[in-house]
């Protein structure tokens, strides 16, 4: 690997400021702030209007169900692969379409009442959720086959900056909101906030080069993994896309109830403070590993900041050690959620990088579906090696492994979570040479 040069020479600064500038980046931030706003409208804003209203607990939990349609987006994305709609291009048709559905259905929500009928309300957050994960879909495509290699790292980041700051509009200020000026109000605003976004979509780019969707919906459904599967190393990149925020995941799965339980703060202490520094950090990692990405390209963003996420899991053994105290609580906490935003940086560039753009859609809904089938099992498997006991391990109603373990403690939990972070960052370097060819600009 090439050594690290000491400081950013003129070529990189040219090439970060026309990244920065150009009108893909930020395209893949408004399209971002699209794909962000709805998330939360068929999960926490939903059930805020359903709480205040005296909806019992087990119907609000009942109906967590309708948000199905994000895990399950890629059955559907080769379908997306395939079609396009006679107006603005591939994807950004599609994209349009989606906008100006979950405009009417917000719209339609707003005029439902939780105490007349709860009937409604899943249907309409079903639909949210439907529309808003099919929009994901063709967005993620969008951005894979529109960026340049160069412009992947930050691309991600404009992604996640636009995500986030949508999640905060239709999260928390939604909320401020509806106490000021009612739920109908609100949801109408929102309405009003997602039809504009078709006229970003409309100003956002084609792909600088034009090409030719699958030429059936058979080849659509089985050409992603055929042709990823034909690669060198394929089965080896598979298990990088499981393996590289494993450890990230595996030591916050159980976050929060480590900050109540194992490190003794308050849950107004946990959401004043922990939850402030997390987001900051989280955006300020994201905008600090898009740029970095520029300067040091996908093999070396992928091993430091892989590397990064590792090491600063260790600051919540330190805090379990030392236990109530908010100066090493905002320490553990800020700085692995920078580490954790600049992985996620690289981690969203890898996958771009990785998809064919003729399948870019059904390959991208795959491959991120991929990365998260690990960490949907983490949490009980965390709660037991903290307090001891049987593991149970069970797939299709049978189960495949049991296994008793001790009790470890929060301290060494945090420390078992370091290690499972290593063999990503191994997977890294043992396929550097692929992944060195899957970025022309390093």
């Amino acid at each position: 690997m090439t050594p690290l040069p000491t400081e950013m020479g003129p070529s990189r600064w040219r090439r970060l400021r026309d990244a920065v500038s150009n009108p893909r980046v930020l395209g893949a931030t408004t399209l971002g702030f699209a794909s962000g706003l709805p998330f939360n409208l068929s999960q926490g804003t939903l059930q805020a209007w359903m709480s205040e209203a005296g909806v019992d607990l087990k119907s609000i939990g009942l109906l967590t169900l309708v948000s199905m349609p994000y895990t399950f987006k890629f059955l559907w994305a080769p379908v997306l692969d395939r079609f396009a709609l006679p107006w603005l291009g591939r994807r950004r048709g599609w994209i349009t379409l989606f906008q100006l559905l979950l405009a009417l259905t917000i719209a339609w929500v707003a005029f439902q009442q939780p105490s007349t009928g709860l009937q409604a309300f899943a249907v309409g957050g079903f639909l949210i959720a439907l529309f808003s994960a099919s929009q994901d879909i063709v967005i993620d495509a969008w951005r894979t086959d529109t960026l340049r290699p160069e412009e992947r790292g930050l691309g991600s980041t404009a992604t996640q900056l636009g995500w986030r700051t949508a999640a905060i509009v239709s999260g928390g200020l939604a909320l401020v909101l509806a106490g000021n000026a009612g739920w109908q109000t609100t949801w109408l605003l929102l309405a009003a906030l997602t039809l504009a976004g078709i006229v970003l979509t409309w100003y956002a780019p084609e792909p600088e080069r034009v090409v030719r969707p699958p030429s059936s919906l058979a080849l659509a459904i089985t050409g992603p993994w055929q042709e990823f599967f034909s690669r060198p190393g394929a089965c080896s990149l598979l298990a990088l896309i499981v393996l590289y925020k494993f450890g990230d995941a595996f030591a916050l799965t159980l976050n929060t109830a480590f900050l109540i339980k194992g490190a003794g703060f308050t849950v107004a202490e946990v959401g004043a403070v922990a939850k402030t520094v997390n987001l900051v950090a989280t955006l300020t990692g994201t905008v600090f590993g898009g740029v970095l990405f520029v300067y040091l390209g996908l093999l070396r963003s992928l091993l430091v900041f892989g590397l990064a996420q590792a090491v600063t899991n260790l600051l919540y053994a330190w805090l379990a050690t030392v236990g109530h105290s908010f100066p090493v609580m905002i320490l553990a906490v800020g700085v692995d959620n920078f580490a954790g935003g600049m992985g996620a940086t690289a981690f969203g560039a890898l996958v771009m990088a990785l998809c064919d753009v003729r399948f870019s859609a059904a390959q991208f809904a795959l491959l991120s579906a991929l990365s998260a089938v690990a960490r949907t099992f983490l949490g009980p498997l965390a709660a037991v090696l903290v307090d001891g006991g049987r593991f149970s391990g069970t797939l299709l109603g049978q189960v495949w492994l049991v296994v008793d373990l001790p009790a470890l403690g929060w301290a060494k939990f945090f420390v078992v979570t370091f290690f499972t972070a290593l063999p990503g960052i191994a997977l890294v370097w043992w396929q550097r040479t692929r992944l060195r060819a899957l970025d022309p600009a390093a």
